[in-house]
């Protein structure tokens, strides 16, 4: 089926509306994509024409869109793009929807922290402790492992001996990988 998928970069112009149907859960909002461009004569940015998308979300996306995403906030949207045209008071009006497929935050002028979402049988998993494999497996540590007070042959300022030998103690953990822990 020939359909026009298009990824927009923009900034949410109004507050996502969530609502809850019988076909699931369902989210809207409008994106704000401003053109950009370089102006020689003035050496200087200027912002173009502003175009307004109606983002629709629905099920699982339409729920993260509600937990993630507010007013302001920059972001990147996939999905396809319907283009519809309707009649009000006499006039025509087009509008341009987009149904995304995906949505995320633009990183490239901030950041953000993800969070898995858990699927109902896996939350109900998760609160009893346990996975589908078994118990859940922890976080690896990537810090260097402490220092361990028995090791005397270092400063009290951490710094290397100076006679020569090869670093003990903290001096030489500094120098190693640091230590996965499974």
């Amino acid at each position: 089926m020939n359909e026009t998928m298009v990824c927009v970069v923009g900034n949410v112009a109004t507050q996502p509306v969530f609502r809850e149907t019988a076909a699931g859960p369902s989210a809207r909002f409008r994106l704000a994509v401003t053109q950009r461009f370089w102006d020689r004569e003035k050496s200087a940015w200027r912002d173009g024409h502003t175009n307004f998308f109606t983002v629709w979300a629905n099920r699982t996306l339409a729920a993260n869109v509600q937990a993630s995403v507010s007013l302001g906030e920059p972001l990147m949207v996939r999905g396809r793009l319907k283009v519809r045209s309707e009649q009000r008071d006499g006039q025509s009006w087009t509008g341009a929807d987009i149904e995304a497929s995906a949505i995320g935050h633009d990183l490239a002028r901030g950041t953000a922290a993800f969070r898995r979402t858990l699927r109902g049988d896996q939350a109900s998993e998760q609160v009893s402790g346990q996975s589908a494999g078994g118990s859940a497996r922890p976080e690896p540590s990537w810090e260097t492992e402490p220092a361990d007070p028995a090791d005397g042959a270092e400063s009290s300022d951490g710094a290397e001996p100076s006679d020569g030998a090869a670093p003990t103690g903290q001096a030489a953990r500094r120098r190693r990988e640091p230590a996965l822990a499974v």
